[in-house]
């Protein structure tokens, strides 16, 4: 049985292991190297002419040298793998150029599911232990993540589950005792930090405030991170350069290991070092409903070495919780000093938080992997995920200036010089230039090799969706276009065509075109190109804002960060992988439901255990995925299954190459007469359509005419399902074609009106290769329906449509091309297609 030399993964084919090696980021890059290392050798081979290498990677195991050569040659080497269908297939299509002398295997090591299950077999422990069996262990996790303490406590009371259960804890107490047992994560501590304000007692004294700084060690939570098996086929050790081409010329940036940052970081390490880049996240959220005042602030972590969808999926907690920062109202300050001392408490508390990075950043820590390879690797901080308030914290700057701080100067070293000068009671003039707090000891100023003001991403959800199109956009365009409404950014260019003039049509279409390019989930040196220009394009044209008294000025920060997007994504990766939208969902399961399981009295404590309990049994119920040989993400029995399923399932969707149309089970209006269909869906042509349709594509049913008294099964929707577009998303692309008639009110039940949705029509099979929109046409789908039994045997659902004229010229504006109805005498013209010609 085949078996990938560098992760151990058996398949069942040849072909199997060449897809695995293709879908894993790891296992590509080792065997980049090897290809590296074998061209480097065929080039001093003195035949002009060498026979091709047949090169046997079942046997060889790169990881386990501890000095591996480096590349010779700099062409980049990764080719494409044919898939069985004789498709060329590779991770997601790119040529990778690797750095050879990073993320180095010093020797294999052992990680902690293995210590336990080694420990549990040592004292002859069952694998449910401290349970006593497989249902025990369910009821226990149910009881977890289900119930609170005293809910617990009244379920094991009970009678029926003391007779009948005979389970070995019997109330909450021993309950916990055996969750205890399990292991978990890294443990909390709590820190006392005494703030004194400078308002004073009735007796002259300072009022002092003590605060909770509740924390965990983040080298230990990096440790914890990098060594999951579960994320085994998710995780790279090394950055690479990614090309669309062979030849190298046009750059692909997606992951964070395929961005500028990891590679020019790599190159102050020493050689075979391996780096976890930090991703912080921090954000105060209220925990109190409807009273009280109750709030916490959670700082959130994450590396750079899993892949970002792994990482933004909230149910794998790839991004950890690691402390509370304290969120108390310093009420021992006045109101004109309370703003800075909150700054120096965070700044404080952030620097309390993440000491053991600095001597691990320089350092290094020996870890073990998630392959159970040991390296030896340097946290080191890379980004910072936070809202524009956040980021202005963390920069030590005011709210009106830029946290990326735009100087060229501002770097993390000069900006601790300034405000070292502000401290000694110079007054630097860059000082109030920036707009710097008097935070004199920033936590970012000791970690090794960051640089904090190149460390914030975009933020997709504040600076693009709510704020420069919410807020903005959509205010300045309704100030003009009174009455118009949005309820989504890809119809806005539609409504504002006609109703504001053509210059302001273009300022909101390449802020549109701005935020489409910016979510990109793969970026290409063109499309970069092509985020910066429409941002150009914006700036050349706002000024029609002020000729219009909509706008007097552009100083708005959150438009202001749009200048800093194409760095960021060239340095630290696209934009999708640090959406602010993980952490405020996070906020859910790591303070809300936390608090809520609380008795709201020094509710941090229990805070903090609770969670240690739900993350002990999150890793028992991963444990057994991360022994069991068979389980693997990219297996080939999961392929294989796929395939073999039932064409109507979603598994077979996810895979599939083609379009698909589904319709449902059972019709939602059976047996509708000719004239029902008529008059409700305004199928003026139905009959005569349907005749043209029946003698082009079922010639033998001549005899059979189609007629008033036909009746026929009306489906009220197509449910499309395409292959994923990797640019955009992992998932297929979903989307409903609707043709409803309007639903009169009977009864309790309300009136619907009717919807007849607009969709592409292709002559050809729509397949996952690129196609342009010469080969569509644009037209009103009215009915969907399917053939009775008088016409024969006929799978294929049909539709009937109006059309509409082939695409005109684009709009020199909108850019919208342009189509109007198409019609004959007067007459709209109409016809019977498939409905798998929709696309």
């Amino acid at each position: 049985m085949p078996q990938c030399a560098f992760c151990g993964k058996a398949t069942t084919t040849q072909e199997g292991l060449k897809r695995h090696i293709a879908r894993r980021p790891e296992c590509q890059r080792q065997w980049a190297l090897m290809i590296n290392d074998i061209e480097a050798d065929n080039l001093n081979t003195p035949d002009d002419n060498p026979p091709p290498v047949d090169v046997d990677f079942s046997h060889v195991h790169p990881h386990l040298d501890p000095n591996p050569a480096p590349s010779k040659s700099r062409r980049i080497t990764i080719e494409e793998v044919e898939d069985e269908d004789g498709t060329p297939f590779s991770y997601t299509g790119h040529y990778f150029e690797p750095q050879a002398d990073a993320g180095w295997a010093l020797h294999e090591g052992e990680t902690k599911f293995e210590r336990y299950r080694r420990h549990q077999e040592e004292e002859v422990e069952d694998r449910w232990s401290p349970f006593e069996d497989a249902e025990e262990w369910d009821l226990a996790e149910w009881l977890v993540k289900n119930l609170g303490q005293t809910r617990t406590d009244e379920f094991l009371k009970l009678p029926i589950t003391q007779n009948r259960t005979k389970l070995s804890f019997h109330n909450n107490r021993s309950f916990l005792q055996r969750v205890d047992a399990l292991p978990h994560g890294p443990g909390w501590s709590c820190r006392k930090v005494t703030v004194r304000g400078n308002k004073e007692d009735e007796f002259g004294a300072p009022l002092e405030e003590e605060v909770e700084l509740w924390s965990r060690d983040p080298v230990e939570c990096v440790q914890e991170l990098i060594g999951n098996p579960f994320f085994k086929a998710d995780m790279a050790y090394s950055p690479a350069k990614a090309y669309a081409d062979r030849a190298g010329q046009h750059r692909v940036i997606d992951e964070m290991w395929t961005a500028d940052w990891w590679g020019e970081t790599q190159k102050a390490l020493p050689k075979g070092a391996t780096i976890a880049p930090i991703i912080l996240s921090s954000d105060k959220t209220c925990l109190s409903q409807f009273r009280g005042d109750k709030s916490a602030w959670p700082v959130y972590m994450s590396i750079g070495n899993i892949a970002k969808a792994k990482r933004c999926q909230a149910s794998a907690q790839a991004t950890i919780l690691i402390g509370y920062l304290p969120a108390s109202k310093l009420d021992c300050f006045t109101p004109d000093a309370r703003s800075l001392a909150g700054y120096r408490l965070f700044h404080h508390c952030m620097a309390l938080l993440l000491q053991p990075l600095i001597a691990a950043g320089q350092h290094g820590v020996e870890m073990v992997c998630a392959d159970l390879l040991v390296r030896h690797v340097h946290p080191i901080l890379a980004a910072y995920v936070a809202d524009f308030p956040e980021q202005c914290l963390i920069s030590c700057c005011k709210e009106n200036h830029c946290p990326n701080l735009d100087s060229p100067m501002q770097d993390p070293e000069s900006t601790k010089e300034i405000l070292e000068m502000h401290k000694n009671g110079q007054h630097p003039p860059e000082f109030e230039e920036n707009g710097l707090c008097a935070v004199y000891k920033p936590f970012w100023a000791d970690l090794p090799h960051a640089n904090i003001f190149l460390a914030f991403t975009p933020d997709l959800l504040h600076q693009l969706h709510k704020g420069v199109f919410k807020d903005h956009l959509v205010k300045w365009c309704i100030d003009i276009a009174k009455g118009i409404s949005t309820e989504m950014q890809r119809v806005f260019i539609g409504l504002l065509t006609g109703a504001v003039p053509s210059r302001v049509l273009v300022v909101a279409r390449s802020i549109l075109d701005f935020s489409y390019y910016a979510q990109l989930q793969i970026h290409t040196t063109e499309t970069l190109e092509a985020l910066q220009t429409t941002l150009d394009v914006f700036h050349a044209n706002k000024d029609i804002l002020k000729e219009l008294a909509i706008r007097e000025h552009f100083n708005i920060p959150k438009l202001h960060q749009l200048t800093h997007y194409v760095q960021s994504i060239m340095l630290l990766g696209t934009a999708d992988g640090f959406n602010t939208e993980l952490p405020e969902r996070l906020h859910i399961d790591f303070a809300k439901e936390a608090y809520h399981a609380t008795n709201k009295r020094d509710y941090e404590e229990q805070m903090t255990l609770w969670l240690q309990h739900q993350e002990a049994v999150f890793l028992r119920h991963a444990e057994p995925r991360s022994f069991d040989p068979g389980f693997d993400s990219d297996s080939d029995s999961e392929s294989e299954e796929t395939e073999a399923a039932s064409p109507n399932t979603t598994s077979s969707l996810v895979t599939s190459k083609e379009v698909t149309h589904i319709l449902a089970k059972a019709p939602v209006h059976p047996h509708q007469s000719v004239e029902k269909i008529v008059t409700a869906h305004g199928a003026t042509d139905f009959l005569p359509a349907l005749q043209t349709f029946l003698q082009k594509n079922l010639p033998q049913t001549t005899g059979v005419v189609p007629g008033v008294h036909d009746h026929f099964d009306i489906y009220r929707q197509a449910v499309i399902v395409a292959p994923p577009d990797r640019r955009v998303g992992d998932a297929p692309k979903r989307w409903h074609v609707r043709a409803r008639p309007e639903v009169v009110a009977s009864g309790r039940r309300s009136s619907c009106p009717g919807c007849f949705d607009m969709a592409l029509i292709s002559d050809t099979p729509w397949s996952s290769g690129l196609r342009t929109l010469d080969d569509v046409r644009v037209a009103q789908v009215r009915v969907i329906f399917t053939l009775p039994r008088q016409f024969g045997t006929y799978s294929r659902a049909l539709a009937y449509i109006k059309w509409f004229t082939p695409f005109r010229l684009p709009d020199p504006s909108s850019r919208l091309l342009q189509v109007s109805c198409s019609t004959c005498h007067l007459r709209r013209n109409a016809a019977v297609i498939h409905v798998d010609e929709i696309v």
